[in-house]
Formats: structure tokens, sequence, C-alpha cells
């Protein structure tokens, strides 16, 4: 039986009681090493964090600029499971209904017109056309009624949704379960894994921050994001790597409303390896600026004020 590797020295929670799990010397540099084989550069605080989050059985909220890597960690730790990724991106309206589950009604429509003749009660025909055949799953009812294993749920940019739908995942990030009215209540087999991810865009309350562990994310520094830049970007010169990286990370302090984040930077690498591109200069740079700076007014500025200017620095 394979187990998950940083379920290390406990019987974990719900479904999964009474497995004993393999005993590692370092925990924490196992995790950095199971990421870094998926091409995720890690660091101490991010392996800690996982590590907690399945241990303690809580969500992991992870915060933190655009483009920093906070998604991808939820990709990657479903591949290190060998278990299904069940993703639910959050947006401005979103309500319980679309991220938990709804009616198929057009089935229910079919089923009452093919069984007008049937002999069945209306509250019975009621019960079945209620009951979970035809029943659509969304994202979190998917996550709780995953029968194999425990799933790995991602609610990404949960700052987009409202307020209201913030509260009505208290009660899946708390018990694990969800009730639905012509059923009852529905409990998880097998606890997920949770991620989630803001952006801050706004203040997210203090009721759902105290269900979860919390792990904040900035831009890397000029190390680690050449070793991103070299395991991702197959093909690209040391020289021009180092060069990528320390560019975008003075573009970073350069006064942009859209600050390029770790995805840009990778865009960027892989475009000047496409374009044959061995060294930085200022044609290279002008052409290309499209991959870095997503914003009309920053584009202007930057062609005027910076290009040279950090050229001049790399």
């Amino acid at each position: 039986m394979h187990l998950p590797f940083f379920l290390l020295g406990l019987a974990i929670m719900d479904g999964m009681e009474g497995i004993e799990l393999e005993q590692r010397d370092d925990p924490i540099r196992d995790i950095l090493d199971r990421l870094a084989s998926e091409n995720y550069v890690g660091d101490a605080a991010i392996a800690t964090s996982i590590y907690m989050a399945q241990t303690l059985g809580r969500p992991l909220l992870i915060e933190g600029r655009a483009g920093v890597g906070k998604t991808e960690i939820a990709i990657v730790m479903a591949r290190l499971l060998d278990t299904r990724l069940i993703r639910l991106q959050c947006y401005e309206g979103l309500d319980a209904s679309t991220a938990l589950y709804e009616w198929n009604y057009s089935r229910q429509m079919l089923w009452i017109k093919l069984n007008e003749q049937s002999e069945r009660t209306v509250e019975e025909r009621e019960q079945h056309i209620f009951s979970e055949p035809f029943l659509l799953k969304r994202p979190l009812l998917a996550a709780l009624t995953e029968q194999e294993k425990s799933p790995v749920l991602l609610i990404d940019e949960v700052d987009r949704a409202d307020e209201e739908f913030e509260a009505f995942l208290l009660e899946v990030l708390s018990d694990f379960q969800a009730t639905i009215p012509e059923i009852g209540t529905i409990r998880a087999k097998h606890r997920p894994f949770v991620v989630l991810t803001s952006n801050r865009t706004r203040d997210l309350s203090d009721a759902l921050r105290r269900r979860c562990l919390y792990l904040w994310i900035d831009y890397p520094d000029l190390d680690k994001e050449l070793r991103i830049v070299r395991s991702k970007v197959n093909g690209i010169e040391a020289q021009l790597a180092r060069q990528v990286v320390r560019f975008v990370d003075n573009a970073r302090r350069s006064g942009l409303d859209k600050v390029p984040g770790i995805s840009e930077t990778l865009d960027w690498a892989r475009a000047m390896v496409a374009l044959h591109l061995d060294y930085l200069d200022y044609d290279a740079v002008e052409r290309t600026l499209g991959a870095i700076i997503k914003d009309a007014d920053d584009l202007e500025r930057f062609r005027k004020q910076a290009i040279e200017e950090i050229l001049s620095k790399i």
C-alpha cells in the first residue's frame, strides 16, 4: 500500500484510523525532495506547512501575490499523493449550489415524462427524482463523496468569492460535511487535503482563517527564482537565465501597477529560448516585453524609463 510521504508517525483522522505510517528522520527534507522530483522548487516554510496540514488534518490557506506558485502546490500534491485533484475556481457571485450540487432538472423531467403512467404515488415519485442518481456533484460535494482515497481539494482565489459564500465554507471546512435538504447530511468518508489560495484582493474573515493553517508566499529571492527557471525551462543557457531573473527582479521594484510573477518570468525565459537568444540586449527586451508586462500604461512607462537602466545594472 502506497502511503502519503508526509503522513508520518500518526494514525490520521477520519477514514484512516489504524494505519501505521512510516517514520522518517527528516520529514521536511523528504517533502522538499519529493517536491523537487516534480520540478517544484520549495523551501522549508512550504514543506513545513504541508507537513502540518496533513498531520493535523487542517486546511492550508496560502496567500501571496499573483503568479508565485500557490495553485501549483495543490497540483503537485495531487500528483505526489497519486490522488484526484478537485478544483473550485472562485469568482464574484459564486453561490453554494454552484459549488456544492445542483439537481439534473432535464433528467428529472425526462424521468417524469417516461413514468407518467407509473402506479407510484406523487410522494414516491418526488423521493425518487430527488435522490442521488439525479444529483449533479459540484466540486465541494465531489470532494466529500470521493470513494477511493482522500482527494486534494483546491479552493482557488477564495478572496474573489463573496463573504456569504465564505461563510458557507465554514461548515465544510470545520466538519467536512454538507447538508442537502432532500437527502440529508453527507459526511466525508475520506477527508480531503484542502488548499485555499488568495491573492488578497479583499480581507478574509477571521472565522475562515482560524479554521486553516497559514502560509505566505512572496516573490522568491534571486537564487530560488534562478533554480525555478533552470528546472522548468528546457535548453536555457546559464547566462541568459541569470540575466532574465535579475531583470525581472529589478522590474518588480520599478513601480509597476501589475508586477510580474514567477509565471511571467518563466514565460519570458521560454520566449527567449524559442527565439534562440543567448543574452539580453535592448532590442531583445523591447520585442518580448509583453511576456512580463501585462498592462498598457506599465508598458509605455517601462519602455521609456526602465529598460536601459535595468540592463545597465545586470
